[in-house]
């Protein structure tokens, strides 16, 4: 989780908490959402990323009332006072962490395999 939390902040420009907690809200959404067993295959490639998710689904509620899918965990993320490009260059960077983790083909899978994500590949 450090690799990844110091990839943010350094890339993204992000604080660790934020980019800690935006981690956690991404990852919970792919493991919902996208193809489960090579969402997996990511999350247990990164120590801490378990911790994460749970922590980022306590309080979820509103977006929980709001439905999910990537709309919803867009609205979560904006409420940590991320703005779109912001948004993209994280997606972008954990992409690329997940490439060097799983592999390109695992990270295309997941990509294609989860809706509305191949817009920010």
């Amino acid at each position: 989780m450090d690799e990844l939390t110091g990839r943010l902040t350094a890339k993204v420009g992000i604080e660790g908490a934020v980019a800690e907690k935006t981690i956690g809200i991404i990852l919970g959404f792919l493991l919902r959402e996208g193809p489960s067993d090579t969402v997996q295959a990511l999350i247990d490639k990164i120590p801490g990323a378990e911790a994460a998710i749970s922590a980022s689904e306590n309080g979820a509620g509103l977006s929980k009332l709001m439905g999910g899918g990537l709309m919803a965990v867009g609205t979560r993320l904006m409420g940590l006072g991320l703005g779109i490009s912001d948004i993209q260059n994280i997606a972008r960077e954990l992409f690329r962490f997940g490439r060097d983790k799983i592999g390109e083909d695992q990270m295309g899978a997941i990509i294609a395999g989860t809706p509305g994500l191949n817009q920010f590949a």
